[in-house]
């Protein structure tokens, strides 16, 4: 999975293969290591929530969570199923921040990718 992060922008480029991991089991993850210690390194993940009970409104918008050397990106079980499911390439959400911020959040396959 590649990761693109540019000013106020998080971009998550998925293989064929880690699509098929994500619709398989909910999440992918990958990680860039600085330094030999555990805590040298930042993850990145790609994960879906849980599927939504009829009963329930519908689904949250996309989120990002951050905790020092780990970023995760929740994205709507309906959203991430329509995305895997479908020919569509790619979603994008723009996340309101403080102020009049927004960080732009987007998620696309890279099924040309060859590595």
């Amino acid at each position: 999975m590649k990761l693109r992060i540019e000013d106020d922008t998080l971009r998550l480029r998925l293989s064929g293969g880690e699509v098929q991991e994500f619709a398989d089991t909910g999440r992918v993850s990958a990680a860039v290591h600085f330094g030999p210690a555990a805590e040298q390194q930042l993850t990145y993940a790609l994960e879906r929530g849980s599927e939504p009970a009829q009963t329930l409104p519908e689904a949250e918008p996309v989120q990002v969570h951050y905790a020092p050397g780990a970023i995760t990106v929740l994205v709507p079980f309906a959203l991430a199923k329509a995305w895997v499911e479908t020919t569509q390439n790619g979603f994008s959400h723009d996340l309101p921040l403080a102020g009049t911020q927004r960080l732009r959040i987007l998620v696309e396959k890279d099924l040309d990718c060859r590595h």
